[in-house]
């Protein structure tokens, strides 16, 4: 089953890192958020990604073109070509990934259009660039599987912009940084679409994902939310990649349920 991951949008609220990459290579560590992203699906066992580009994609095709080099140490002879050799080997070996240009200003619905000719499942995966969970896939798609509706959204409920505490009259007595919030779901991506959703997008750059088709799913009763009760963030704002990178650093790292 193929994994598409949306990597084409500005991220304009980021405009400190993405005024020089695109959001999806923004790191957390020493690696893009896009490979986060990937290895949550490798880790239940897929790997064949389907990468929808726009704004600076050359930057994420050269990453991946270059990826044995820059995840390597290898020993090359000035004079040779093709003389590189790889000292060691990592844990993304086997994984596919086809790298599309979708256009610099399409929408996401048009961006999923423009990839369709890579999907040949009855079923295929969806996420974003920019979010992470600590979910478990298997359960996802037993869940789509199940109810046998066209879509399913993963629903989450994000973390607070602000740390939080409880009082005893001045005294803090817990203070919890971002904690999850008690409010209602949000669309927190991880789809799975059955391949019927083709027919409603079209190739038109201003054909939008959940303006226009998502919200006539849920009209049909075609739109099924999957219930993540657990940790969710999406990297937005500088503030965001600066706790993302707290959390790696410090060996707190929700999303990374690999090993």
């Amino acid at each position: 089953m193929k994994v598409v991951i949306l990597c084409g949008g500005l991220g304009a609220r980021l405009r400190e890192e993405t005024e020089y990459r695109p959001k999806p290579m923004v790191n957390i560590g020493n690696r893009p958020i896009l490979w986060h992203i990937m290895k949550i699906y490798s880790h239940f066992g897929y790997t064949d990604f389907i990468l929808c580009l726009g704004y600076k994609g050359h930057l994420i095709k050269e990453y991946f073109y270059n990826y044995e080099i820059l995840s390597s140490d290898f020993t090359i002879e000035l004079g040779r070509r093709n003389s590189a050799e790889i000292h060691n080997s990592h844990s993304e070996a086997g994984w596919k990934v086809t790298l599309a240009d979708t256009g610099e200003k399409a929408l996401k619905g048009s961006r999923l259009k423009k990839i369709e000719k890579y999907i040949d499942s009855d079923i295929f995966m969806a996420t974003y660039g920019d979010g992470l969970a600590n979910i478990n896939i298997d359960d996802l798609i037993s869940f789509h599987k199940n109810h046998g509706k066209l879509a399913t959204l993963t629903g989450v409920m994000p973390p607070s912009r602000f740390g939080t505490f409880s009082l005893n009259e001045n005294v803090i007595e817990k203070f919890t940084e971002k904690p999850q919030t008690s409010g209602q779901y949000v669309n927190g991506g991880f789809f799975i679409f059955n391949r019927k959703i083709f027919d409603y997008l079209t190739f038109d750059d201003s054909c939008d994902l959940e303006i226009g088709v998502l919200d006539k799913l849920a009209e049909k009763g075609e739109l099924i939310m999957y219930k993540h009760s657990k940790e969710w963030m999406c990297m937005d704002t500088i503030r965001d990649v600066e706790y993302l990178n707290n959390l790696w650093s410090s060996n707190k790292a929700f999303w990374k349920v690999w090993g």
